[in-house]
């Protein structure tokens, strides 16, 4: 059990009172025991009353990740089985028509900084906090007894784990397997790269607004923005589209892109090029060029509040130059997936740029993250990704 108390401070409690799982530094008012980093620690309010079990790290922002609120329930490895069987029983519910989804989803599953991805036999394991990755063999036994998978691999090497303390690490756990797999995706098959991929490999929460082209691609011509390894692309083909131009500045992505389409048999349909979006977009308006559907999917353009205006910027000039070349009546597929670009501030983003486009637009769709990223309402940062259908006129 917990061997130290963290008592928050008065007027700073009713955040994690509420159901968040983070406690800031800032909050706390004193710490009663002795601790070492990444060990369980208790949270109570200023009068002392438990507010929940989780690990600390005086390194981090970060102070503690509460992973229970239950004050009998204990932090061993019945609780990480636990954890892992809801997780994967929540997604047996939700996910189908593929072998490719999210198994954890960090906070949203009560695992704090853990990540879990399932591609096809295979998975993609992330431990992005000193007090989860202590806990790491564990979990791996837990994942192999639950899930059963061929192999696993670990994908720590994003930069969050430096805010930690924790080094950089990326490679097999365990036996080692050819980390370029392949999935499939409602009929769709995807080469994977677990090792050099974006994240863990592939984008999973996605797949639910790729199969909202369905309805806006028959004969059309595409136009889609930081396509990555195509998948948009692949299925704005499937759905009908007469061609199919996709860019990204990712050389290798747009190989693999290439191989997407003609693995699914449209290497006909789409055609890829390298190049920053943000150039090409204002090039292809130079030029006069015209598109019935343009899809924008960026990568995130804030990581910080503090960048955040920065970010306003670069949505609201990629939009703008989307809304110049879209035909009338044509759709624009627009996302950002930075937490900090709320779901009002991205639609104001985008309304500006159709008012200085001198278009006007009419809203078709709001859409968020997959289902195999579920969102808690007392945590908004497990709200991320926005998806805007957008008709212009």
């Amino acid at each position: 059990m917990a061997t130290a108390t963290v008592r928050l401070a008065r007027g700073r409690q009713a955040r994690v009172a509420g159901g968040h799982p983070w406690v800031y530094g800032t909050e706390v008012e004193d710490i009663e025991g002795s601790f070492s980093p990444g060990d369980i620690v208790e949270v109570a309010d200023s009068r002392g009353r438990f507010l929940g079990r989780g690990y600390i790290n005086p390194a981090s922002q970060i102070l503690v990740r509460i992973m229970t609120r239950d004050r009998d329930e204990k932090i061993d490895r019945e609780f990480f089985r636990r954890r892992i069987e809801t997780a994967w029983r929540y997604r047996s519910k939700v996910v189908k028509n593929t072998d490719a989804f999210r198994v954890v989803f960090a906070e949203a599953d009560f695992l704090p900084a853990l990540v879990v991805d399932k591609f096809g036999g295979y998975l993609a394991v992330q431990t992005l906090a000193l007090g989860i990755d202590l806990h790491k063999e564990t979990i791996v036994e837990v994942l192999k007894e639950v899930i059963g998978p061929a192999g696993i691999y670990e994908r720590n090497d994003a930069g969050v784990r430096e805010l930690e303390g924790l080094p950089l690490r990326a490679g097999f756990i365990g036996r080692e397997f050819d980390p370029v797999v392949e999935i499939e995706e409602n009929g769709l098959r995807f080469e994977v790269d677990l090792a050099g991929g974006q994240k863990t490999g592939y984008f999973l929460d996605q797949r639910e607004n790729r199969m909202a082209l369905e309805h806006l691609c028959a004969g059309a011509r595409v136009l889609d923005c930081f396509c990555h390894t195509g998948t948009f692309s692949v299925y704005a083909a499937r759905f009908g589209a007469g061609e199919v131009l996709g860019i990204d500045i990712s050389g290798p992505a747009l190989e693999a892109a290439a191989r997407n389409a003609a693995r699914n048999g449209y290497a006909g349909v789409c055609g890829f090029r390298e190049g920053n979006c943000f150039d090409e977009l204002r090039r292809l308006e130079r030029a006069g060029e015209k598109f019935d559907l343009v899809i924008l999917d960026p990568p995130a353009f804030t990581k910080s509040k503090k960048a955040l205006e920065g970010a306003v910027r670069g949505y609201k000039e990629i939009n703008l130059r989307a809304f110049k070349i879209l035909r009338p009546g044509g759709f624009l597929v627009t996302c950002s997936c930075s937490y900090h670009m709320s779901e009002g501030l991205f639609l104001e983003v985008v309304k500006s740029a159709a008012l200085d486009a001198g278009r006007a637009a009419r809203l078709v769709e709001v859409r968020r993250q997959a289902r195999d990223h579920p969102m808690l309402p007392a945590s908004p940062e497990t709200y991320y990704l926005k998806c805007l259908i957008i008709q212009a006129l």
